[in-house]
């Protein structure tokens, strides 16, 4: 049993091999390499002077908190929308749930710059929203959907919606048909059952989209760049600009670790909420 079992060890251990080494390689020799550039200063000696700066300009702790709002704006959008899709996935024969995946799916063939450009026509202050809502009398003037946290959201939510869908459906995919039987035999109604059957075993999906909605959203760089311009600085576009435009590698190397672990925070204190409150059971199955 002993031979077995650290033969097979060894078996696992040759076959993850060429993955961690490229991971080492590609991933964490380079990260850690920035992150030693971080605790640089301008003289090339040891500091922790670009930390200190970015917690004490009240201009870095704005932008973080944008950052913040606007990724979970986004997660928020995300939810809303997908749910209900995902819902239908969930009910529809597999030939149309087919469709749906397709259609939800085939938009991330495109770049995410074409797409990004063809927001930015729809709306834009001639765009077709505004055109329309003009020629119908509905606003006497252009409203402002783009180069603000609004456009942000609305290019970061096309963007990510995907994930979302995917991840509730997948959930929703699992659960036992007996137990809605169960729960209509009970007399429960349909809104009833939803909130405790549905919803509570949808969570694990829900935490999942949420989870990858938010980690991309807070790393989101081409969308906010594009649809919120000079208007709405993100900690991407920031640590970008310290970099490639100052060519600061310091502080922009800082600022790209703190958003790596002002994310991971959040996201673990996120995660480690919902699994301590009522559903906890949920992801012990």
């Amino acid at each position: 049993m002993s031979e077995g079992r650290s033969r097979l060890t060894r078996n696992a251990t040759l076959l993850l091999a060429p993955g961690l080494a490229v991971v080492m390689g590609v991933f964490l020799l380079p990260m850690l390499y920035i992150l030693m550039f971080s605790f640089q200063d301008k003289q090339e000696h040891f500091s922790f002077g670009n930390y200190l700066l970015f917690f004490q300009d009240p201009y870095y702790i704005q932008v973080l908190w944008r950052t913040i709002k606007v990724s979970l704006l986004t997660v928020l959008a995300c939810l809303v929308l997908g749910f209900p899709v995902a819902l239908y996935m969930a009910q529809a024969s597999g030939r149309m749930r087919g469709i749906v995946t397709f259609l939800i799916i085939s938009p991330h063939l495109v770049s995410v710059v074409i797409r990004n450009f063809g927001w930015v026509i729809i709306l834009g202050d001639k765009g077709w929203i505004n055109n329309t809502l003009l020629q119908l009398g509905l606003i006497d003037k252009p409203l402002k959907l783009l180069y603000n946290e609004l456009g942000v959201i609305i290019g970061l939510t096309d963007s990510l919606l995907v994930y979302m869908i995917l991840a509730i459906a997948t959930s929703l995919y699992q659960i036992d048909g007996s137990l809605y039987k169960a729960a209509g035999i009970l007399g429960a109604s349909r809104l009833r059952t939803f909130f405790s059957v549905t919803l509570p075993l949808t969570l694990p999906g829900m935490v999942a989209g949420t989870t990858l909605v938010f980690s991309l959203s807070m790393s989101a760089f081409v969308t906010p760049a594009l649809m919120g311009g000079t208007s709405v600085k993100v900690l991407p576009v920031i640590a970008y600009e310290k970099i490639m435009t100052q060519l600061d590698w310091s502080l922009g190397a800082a600022i790209a670790f703190l958003l790596l672990a002002s994310t991971i925070a959040l996201v673990a204190l996120f995660t480690r909420l919902i699994e301590t409150k009522r559903y906890k059971e949920v992801f012990n199955t």
